[in-house]
């Protein structure tokens, strides 16, 4: 059985995918980040660690495997069990276990577990199809510094030159401002009469429709009855589980997803691992949410689980 194959494919859906009495492999998620000094961007990602004091079964991985290899839930935990005890053993014999694509764990001196993660694979769908890559730098300050330098090198100097002829240039020079002020003149002209018109029209539309109001009468003959909704707050401390989502949109299209199948979805707010939590309802007693969830797992949804929590 390849033991990391399931986790990694759990990784990517679950924060925490726990291998019975051996430990729990837990992921974080990590901003993008640049590296300044060599101009790198990395794209956001799922940091992996191990934690060997989570060993209790949460069913998960085990209910994952009986899925696909398409076997009996007690005979998957079975065979996590014989794996487990082939990885103690090769741990206390000084071995290093590798785990494809997720990293690798040994005893180290003082007789602990150490992990080391494997970076060849980014767990964080999210970031799909986004690889690290580099920038080359922006050199605007080395242009502005070489400009600098030819204008000191280069002075650019204007001599007057004296000229026996008729000053054209200066009756040039009276005939463009004379162009451009009646010019300036003109457009004022024009504008103000453009305004004129406008205000004169927007008071000629507020009369008349002034004097549609006045004259309209409103009569209701068949007034709508009065709407009377009964809301009835769901109770119970058993909780059936639908999901977990990183994105608050994808949480309230799964709330409409289940409501138009006929459940009593909501949000139950964000858990330790910043997730937003969406149940198919409520119970009062831990009998009637087993039963539901067994229920749901047969026909709809096979990773649904029970949550044991007092909501405010």
């Amino acid at each position: 059985m390849q033991l990391e194959t399931y986790i990694s494919d759990l990784l990517y859906r679950y924060e925490c995918v726990t291998v019975p009495e051996f430990g729990a492999f837990l992921t974080q998620r990590v901003p993008a980040v640049i590296n300044i000094t060599t101009n790198a961007f990395y794209p956001p990602k799922k940091n992996l660690s191990f934690n060997e004091q989570i060993q209790k079964n949460d069913g998960l991985l085990a209910n994952y495997i009986a899925d696909v290899e398409k076997i009996p839930f007690e005979v998957a935990n079975e065979k996590i069990q014989k794996r487990v005890k082939i990885l103690k053993s090769l741990l206390t014999q000084g071995e290093t276990l590798t785990f494809n694509n997720i990293g690798e764990i040994v005893f180290n001196s003082d007789g602990k577990i150490q992990f080391e993660p494997s970076y060849h694979l980014n767990y964080l769908t999210d970031a799909f199809g986004l690889s690290q890559f580099v920038s080359p730098a922006i050199a605007r300050e080395v242009y502005k510094e070489a400009v600098q330098t030819i204008e000191k090198d280069v002075p650019v100097a204007f001599t007057p030159e004296k000229r026996k002829s008729i000053p054209y240039f200066r009756y040039a020079a009276v005939a463009v401002i004379a162009l451009t002020l009646g010019g300036y003149v003109a457009s004022t002209y024009y504008v103000n009469q453009i305004e004129t018109h406008n205000q004169l029209a927007q008071e000629e539309a507020f009369q008349q429709l002034d004097t549609k109001i006045q004259q309209a009468t409103f009569v209701i003959d068949n007034p709508l009855p009065a709407v009377t909704f009964n809301v009835t707050k769901q109770t119970g401390n058993y909780h059936v589980v639908a999901g977990a989502f990183r994105v608050e949109e994808n949480c309230d299209k799964k709330i409409t997803q289940l409501k138009a199948e006929g459940f009593k979805a909501r949000k139950i707010g964000v858990n330790k691992y910043g997730l937003h939590e969406v149940i198919y309802a409520s119970y009062e007693t831990g009998e009637e949410a087993l039963n539901a969830l067994h229920e749901i797992r047969k026909t709809s949804n096979k990773d649904a689980w029970l949550l044991v929590k007092k909501l405010d």
